[in-house]
């Protein structure tokens, strides 16, 4: 793990130092991660929590990183020495890695030393937004691509080697099946996929001479890149040829790939022309600056693609560049009581949800997602009792939920105390399994691409009444 320690903006270093000269060492404070809302997110599967508990548990200022934050002029010896031993040892709750969120709520809360809670803002939101927002997107392509196979390969294409590297990680999360990516393969685990790029075929004299070579070399992983000279003229016809050469020698090949032109009619075409000729079983790969909407449209034409290999508008976020999450005070321990804090905005969705808080999902008698909860820590709910939902704003807007109608379930969960890891490490396997699990519990109505249903997320009565107490004496002080 690389010392991550000095990823973070010079302000939470000039405030940890401000804290410090004001003897506030030992003040406990709550800070709330969540990103807003706006007209791209619909929902997002939260990523990157695994990382952040490896830069928490590693966190630590080496002699070069004192040597350099001495060179500033801006600290003194006695800041700088407290430095030498300094340490996370907060705790800190979260949604686990693969769960699906919405805008407001709360994904990971941070309760430490207010020292140590503004020393880790930056690099959190680094690590939360970037895989966050892959991990969103990757769920989205795989949901176009219903069955289908998804294959992530836009290493080239990310905006360097980390992007790339966690960039893969999360996109597997969001439901990618492989990846191009050697170093996030031997990393993390993740199954390899790739044949060979069009400069293999105009290496040999002829396509048909390129294709058999790559066969000799792969005759039981031979996938063929078709689209090089003339897709339907040439490359199909040699790719079939190609595969006749292999069974000839007791091999059966994979499939082909086409990475430009009219994906729908080209794909449609090379289908007709592989199960006449008695490759019904050979699959068809497509690529080309693919992404969840031309998927669907694709689909929607009738395109014959078994497998969809998605790069640039998958690792790089496509329309929507950055997550925009936020990192916001929400409580601070005076005299053994967390005292809930505000920021206010003349703009309604810039106001926060006050006090330490958790979050809840309701799911209906099917077991499926009907509504999140967004509550107050100390605030307690008995399943055994009727639960009503109110709109966080529009509160004539509620339903009430009988018992036997719906199950609760805490998404919060304490994933650090004392500054380490609270349980086993979990596999990627597992957050896969895990994330396939919670995208399986939306209706599709929550999931589809186009103007999806709006799904509740609700502030319990105890956080309404505060929140809203706390904005109208707020409002009405006296300057």
């Amino acid at each position: 793990m690389r010392n991550l320690t000095l990823l973070t903006d010079f302000y939470e270093l000039t405030m940890m130092y401000g804290y410090f000269k004001q003897k506030k060492t030992d003040e406990v404070v709550v800070f709330d991660v969540f990103f807003r809302r706006n007209a791209l997110i619909t929902y997002s599967v939260s990523a990157g929590l695994e990382q952040v508990i490896d830069y928490l548990e590693n966190i630590n200022f080496n002699d070069d990183d004192i040597k350099y934050l001495e060179s500033l002029n801006t600290f003194d010896g006695e800041f700088l020495e407290f430095l030498r031993n300094f340490k996370f040892t907060g705790q800190v709750y979260a949604v686990k890695e693969g769960t699906v969120v919405f805008p407001d709520e709360p994904v990971l809360i941070i309760k430490s030393n207010v020292l140590e809670a503004q020393l880790v803002e930056t690099a959190i939101l680094n690590i939360l937004n970037h895989q966050t927002l892959i991990a969103s997107k990757a769920a989205k392509v795989c949901y176009a691509a219903g069955d289908d196979a998804v294959m992530e390969f836009g290493l080239r294409r990310a905006q360097g080697p980390d992007a790339g590297i966690y960039g893969t990680r999360a996109s597997v999360i969001g439901g990618c099946g492989s990846t191009s990516n050697v170093l996030a393969g031997q990393m993390f685990g993740i199954k390899l996929s790739g044949t060979q790029a069009h400069s293999w075929i105009m290496g040999f004299s002829s396509e048909l001479e390129a294709f058999k070579a790559y066969a000799d070399v792969y005759p039981d992983a031979t996938l063929l890149l078709v689209d090089t000279y003339d897709t339907l003229k040439s490359g199909v016809p040699n790719a079939i040829k190609c595969f006749d050469y292999l069974v000839e020698r007791g091999h059966r090949p994979v499939g082909i790939r086409i990475d430009s032109g009219d994906l729908a009619y080209l794909t449609k075409q090379a289908r007709k022309m592989l199960d006449d000729a008695g490759y019904d079983y050979v699959k068809i790969c497509a690529s080309g600056d693919l992404d969840d909407k031309l998927i669907m449209s694709l689909k929607a034409q009738g395109a014959r693609i078994d497998v969809w290999g998605v790069g640039t508008k998958l690792i790089t976020g496509g329309e929507m560049p950055a997550l925009g999450g936020v990192y916001k005070l929400a409580a601070a321990l005076e005299n053994g009581k967390f005292i809930p804090k505000i920021k206010l905005s003349d703009n309604s969705i810039k106001t926060t949800n006050p006090g330490f808080k958790t979050l809840y999902r309701v799911y209906d008698k099917d077991g499926m997602a009907f509504a999140d909860l967004i509550a107050l820590r100390e605030e307690s709910f008995d399943t055994q009792k009727p639960l009503t939902l109110t709109h966080p704003t529009e509160r004539w807007k509620s339903i009430t939920l009988e018992p036997g109608e719906y199950t609760l379930r805490e998404l919060s969960v304490l994933i650090m105390d004392k500054g380490k890891r609270v349980g086993k490490k979990p596999t990627l396997e597992e957050i896969c399994s895990y994330a396939r699990a919670e995208r399986e519990s939306f209706w599709d109505e929550y999931r589809r691409i186009d103007n999806p249903h709006i799904y509740k997320v609700d502030l319990s009565d105890g956080l309404y009444e505060l929140k809203d107490s706390m904005i109208k004496k707020i409002r009405n002080t006296k300057v």
